[in-house]
């Protein structure tokens, strides 16, 4: 730290010069005890932001024609729909061994299975395929895909039921077994959606009557059967 020739410390003359010129933008740096000054333009007393340019978002060609993805399950893995009354899926698992896997298709101490087992039948499908729409006015169904990826869908249309109107879809392969029981009077149809032939293990609360059999049919191709029952694979 100098003094000028008035005995005034260099330090002291900056500190004085920087608040004297502070209003007309001048700077002051004290370098080697001598006194630097170096003016520049008055700054504007306005703040002034930096810019920033947004870009303009840009949209989606058809992307408000597109669906929300909807999960078809819960966390649990519970089928996240309000099952008809009446029906039931009752999940079974191939359980491995040394020589393939085993599953269990029904077992008499299963709730599901509560009437007696008075016959078993075989129904294949091929791929693509639709059967439908069928429903029995007294005996149950009761069903297990052991074979392809088939689309289940049963439609209640008792007008005195509490989920009437209501539609379920299981799906249902080798992979995803299960026993689905269907009861009386509700519309009940498949379709194969895997690549292969599907085979459908049915057995049913009733024998089936060769001279009045119990089914009643409407052809998924017809258009009441699209009037009727609204769903369409």
């Amino acid at each position: 730290m100098g003094a000028d020739g008035n005995g005034v410390s260099t330090t002291a003359r900056s500190r004085s010069v920087r608040s004297a010129n502070a209003g007309h933008g001048v700077v002051v740096w004290v370098q080697f005890g001598v006194a630097l000054s170096r003016s520049r333009p008055a700054r504007d007393s306005r703040t002034i932001l930096p810019m920033s340019i947004e870009a303009e978002p840009k949209g989606v060609d058809g992307k408000d024609r597109m669906l929300a993805k909807r999960s078809a399950v819960d966390g649990g893995g519970r089928l996240r729909q309000t099952q008809i009354d009446g029906v039931q899926f009752r999940p079974t698992r191939p359980v491995p061994h040394d020589d393939g896997t085993l599953a269990e298709i029904a077992r008499t101490d299963w709730p599901e299975v509560d009437q007696p087992i008075v016959q078993v039948h075989l129904t294949t499908t091929e791929p693509g395929r639709v059967r439908g729409w069928g429903l029995h006015q007294h005996s149950t169904d009761r069903l297990f895909v052991v074979r392809g990826l088939v689309s289940i869908v049963v439609f209640d249309g008792r007008e005195l039921s509490a989920t009437y109107g209501h539609v379920n879809e299981f799906k249902v392969s080798e992979r995803n077994p299960g026993l689905l029981v269907i009861p009386p009077d509700l519309y009940h149809g498949w379709k194969v959606i895997g690549t292969e032939e599907a085979f459908i293990i049915n057995m049913p609360t009733s024998a089936y009557r060769h001279d009045q059999p119990d089914a009643l049919d409407l052809p998924y191709e017809c258009e009441d059967a699209a009037a009727v029952v609204p769903w369409r694979w």
